[in-house]
């Protein structure tokens, strides 16, 4: 993580000292256009492209440690590890789901979501063919709890 906010520093500092050059060259050249200028306008193009780029790079971070942490509270509190603090609310009365299950869900809601978005939600049954862990798709409790 240190390494992204060190990245995103460095390309912001060096996008405004561009930005910088860019004010110092036109003023030096008296708002004319000149080669100077162009270089400078061409070289804030280029910091400006490389500050978008740590951007991207550290939302994407972001993103991932937001989906991880969401993750992992899900599980948590889908397989009951989270005991109750004081101040919360209690637990709802429904048992606990083991991790082993809520995996399987989650991989069903994958499959559907990616069939809906390829257009064949409509087509009915289970178009995958994962078979690696049998799956009702109506959620009913299996044997293997």
């Amino acid at each position: 993580m240190d390494n992204i906010v060190d990245s995103l520093n460095s390309a912001y500092q060096e996008f405004i000292a561009a930005a910088a050059g860019v004010l110092e060259a036109k003023e030096s050249s008296g708002g004319q256009k000149t080669p100077a200028t162009d270089a400078a306008l061409e070289n804030f193009k280029q910091r400006w492209e490389l500050f978008r780029v740590a951007c991207d790079q550290a939302e994407e971070f972001v993103e991932s440690v937001k989906q991880r942490i969401g993750s992992e509270c899900l599980v948590d509190e889908a397989t009951g590890s989270v005991a109750a603090k004081p101040g919360q609310p209690v637990p709802s009365g429904l048992p606990p789901i083991s991790a082993v299950r809520l995996e399987q869900m989650s991989k069903a809601v994958r499959w559907l979501v990616i069939e809906l978005q390829q257009g064949s939600g409509a087509g009915g049954g289970a178009s995958h063919a994962n078979t690696s862990a049998p799956f009702d798709a109506r959620f009913t409790e299996d044997a293997a709890q």
